[in-house]
């Protein structure tokens, strides 16, 4: 939807309207350029179908879901863009939200910074979700969005580790035994999920500073010596990665539709 078309202020209903607390504003980068090979042979996993509709669009609507959110931008496989475009187009999408596509690269961190790129330059605060993740609730986006408002220049959601981890030496052949180093304190550790919130500037700098191939942006963030906070995750807000993921998230969608009319 372009600017021209919004209603005027006035004319938006007050529950819907940008919060109006800060002048901040804040856009959602979902990059969808990978092909999700483990997820075995198919579309590529941004595109593969839950609960009939495209992860993607479930992951575009979560985040549209924010009334912090005024923009999204979905980068695209490098030459996928005008399918997802299309795909956009065919499905419902909040019309207080704008929506953006852009062609994305060979990594993961090299899309991030293509759509980083493409954020027109009134917006201050920028969440980076994965698309594999269409199920993130929407409390768990405005945790993080308020917590980058408060001042953070990084903000991860992330849950306590319910197992026991071990650090191993890796095996040198898959499969073989691999040796225990240590057990870290697991009461210390987190899982990360997504959204990861930044200070638009934190971020860009980030990107222009850190060159390894990294696994999070929040990540690069720590290598520049600045604060990365957590808020709470949430169960619903894991990654779609393997096949049982697709029959768990089939089934928290399943109950979403019954319980909430979702």
């Amino acid at each position: 939807m372009s600017d021209e078309s919004r209603p005027s202020p006035a004319d938006t209903p007050a529950d819907v309207r940008p919060d109006t607390r800060t002048n901040t504003r804040t856009a959602a980068v979902i990059p969808a350029a990978g092909r999700g090979v483990r997820l075995g042979p198919g579309a590529p996993k941004a595109l593969r179908a839950l609960g009939g509709t495209p992860m993607l669009i479930h992951a575009v609507r979560a985040m549209a879901a924010s009334r912090g959110v005024s923009l999204v931008v979905v980068v695209a496989p490098p030459d996928g863009a005008a399918e997802v475009r299309s795909l956009l187009d065919a499905h419902a999408l909040p019309e207080r939200t704008d929506f953006l596509v852009v062609p994305g690269g060979g990594t993961r961190q090299e899309s991030v910074r293509l759509g980083l790129e493409a954020l027109p330059s009134e917006y201050d605060i920028v969440l980076v979700h994965d698309a594999a993740r269409p199920l993130v609730p929407v409390d768990t986006v405005d945790a993080v969005i308020e917590a980058v408002r408060d001042g953070a220049p990084a903000v991860v959601p992330a849950l306590p580790l319910a197992d026991t981890v071990k650090q191993v030496e890796p095996a040198a052949v898959p499969g073989e035994p691999e040796p225990v180093v240590a057990t870290p304190e697991r009461a210390r550790l987190r899982a990360v999920q997504t959204p990861q919130g930044f200070d638009r500037g934190t971020l860009v700098r980030a990107h222009g500073t850190v060159t390894d191939n990294v696994t999070d942006d929040a990540s690069m963030v720590e290598q520049l010596g600045l604060a990365v906070v957590v808020v709470p995750g949430h169960e619903e807000a894991f990654k779609v990665t393997r096949p049982l993921d697709l029959v768990l998230a089939e089934a928290v969608l399943a109950r979403r539709r019954l319980n909430d009319g979702f």
